[in-house]
């Protein structure tokens, strides 16, 4: 459906890619071929930046030739003239289908950190009204809370969800969130999948915690739910639309396999009306044209006009296209049901060490492609090096806490995680 999109002339001929070129999705010998991964390493770090699947480089490769031969044209064809050759358009349809939402609900952005910096700074806080989140978030996302509030006023306040993996559960998670829900609070800002324990939250019964009291609430109150969602968003089976928020951010460049720098938010219907916008964009006209009549906008926000504008590497926004593709010939519950059996094979094994502590939830319903550990004894970065030096790729948390990290997705396979936990068992 979302085939390669070329308007301008474009040369016949990109850098050839020796990869494989024929995909099998039943088969995952098949699918690793499609990466140029080095094949000296088990890469077990798959939630950090996502390697390329042939399919995408190709796009990229494809418009970068474009873009190399006639630059204005191609631009100037895919981006600024017919509403139905814009590119971007397209971009938003396919990132619609993967998340069950409409291509007008999507705003396309540079990373989860852009998303949720357009999402905080866009939703003016009354100087009585808060956020509320977690101690579990990520310094971008608490950060993009932080340098809202500043600027905006508000306030901000942190609670804990569980304490350790034997806490979480869907009835300790809600009830936690409701007994901290106050009259003031706003804005309530979770994480699908915690990237320092690698907890999976309930977002749906959370959700429905929120629609639930603010049937209850005047319209200038009602919580407005945000999610940040990367570490959730192309290794969940779940699509965005049904996890009842009101925002949600993702970058495209992790478990998506998309190009670097790309990313997106999406938003409930009637939700961007409450956003004002950061960055001027360039992919709708009517910012544009108010500006040329010397005149404010007119209408409620849309997400285009939160898109941010300037010139971007095109090619790589482009190429997200073909990522959607190669997921969905995948199919979304493989890849997730591939991801939560390699995570669990992980767990099951480490759980087993009698020197190593597990953070993650055994349980794939509190879990998905990250799994956290300690070893008694041991540095996170020590052990993160001693990994390495065995040629398996691993990372240590930055988070005050820091962990041991692993992260298997669908380039991996179970050989890989026996020779993880063989390099894991020498830990004395």
């Amino acid at each position: 459906m979302f085939a390669s999109v070329v308007n301008a002339q474009v040369g016949q001929a990109p850098a050839k890619d020796e990869t494989v070129t024929t995909l099998d999705p039943a088969d995952w010998a098949s699918v690793r071929a499609q990466f140029k991964l080095s094949p000296e390493f088990v890469h077990i770090s798959n939630f950090f930046l996502a390697s390329n699947p042939k399919p995408v480089r190709d796009a990229m490769a494809r418009h970068r030739q474009a873009f190399d031969e006639n630059p204005y044209t191609y631009l100037e064809d895919n981006m600024f003239a017919k509403p139905e050759d814009m590119v971007w358009r397209k971009v938003c349809a396919a990132a619609a289908e993967y998340t069950g939402g409409r291509a007008e609900d999507i705003a396309l952005t540079t990373s989860t950190t852009q998303g949720l910096a357009m999402i905080y700074n866009g939703l003016k806080l009354r100087p009585d009204q808060e956020i509320l989140t977690t101690h579990h978030e990520w310094y971008t996302h608490d950060e993009a809370m932080r340098l809202a509030v500043v600027k905006w006023g508000g306030s901000i306040r942190r609670i804990d969800l569980y304490e350790g993996p034997e806490d979480v559960s869907v009835d300790a998670i809600v009830a936690r969130i409701e007994a901290a829900i106050k009259p003031s609070t706003r804005i309530l800002a979770m994480t699908w999948v915690h990237s320092g324990t690698g907890v999976r939250l309930p977002l749906k019964d959370i959700g429905a915690l929120v629609t639930r009291l603010n049937r209850d609430r005047a319209e200038a109150d009602q919580i407005i739910y945000v999610i940040d969602g990367v570490h959730g968003f192309g290794c969940s089976e779940a699509q965005v639309a049904s996890l009842g928020c009101d925002f949600f951010s993702a970058g495209t460049h992790k478990w998506i396999l998309g190009p670097h720098g790309t990313g997106l938010v999406w938003a409930r219907e009637g939700q961007w009306a409450q956003i004002t916008p950061t960055i001027p964009t360039i992919m709708a006209a009517e910012p544009s044209n108010a500006w040329r009549q010397q005149r404010d906008p007119q209408g409620e926000t849309q997400a285009a006009w939160v898109s941010p504008g300037g010139f971007l590497a095109f090619e790589n926004q482009w190429g997200v296209i073909e990522a959607f593709e190669f997921a969905k010939k995948i199919g979304r519950k493989r890849i997730a049901d591939r991801v939560a059996e390699l995570n669990g094979q992980l767990k099951e094994g480490l759980a087993k060490l009698p020197n190593v502590h597990l953070h993650t939830p055994r349980s794939a319903e509190f879990s998905a492609g990250i799994v956290c550990c300690d070893v008694k004894g041991w540095t996170p970065k020590d052990v993160v090096a001693k990994l390495k030096a065995q040629k398996i790729i691993a990372s240590a948390t930055p988070y005050r806490h820091s962990t041991v990290r692993f992260s298997a997705g669908i380039i991996n396979t179970p050989e890989d995680i026996e020779k993880t936990l063989k390099v894991m068992r020498t830990f004395a």
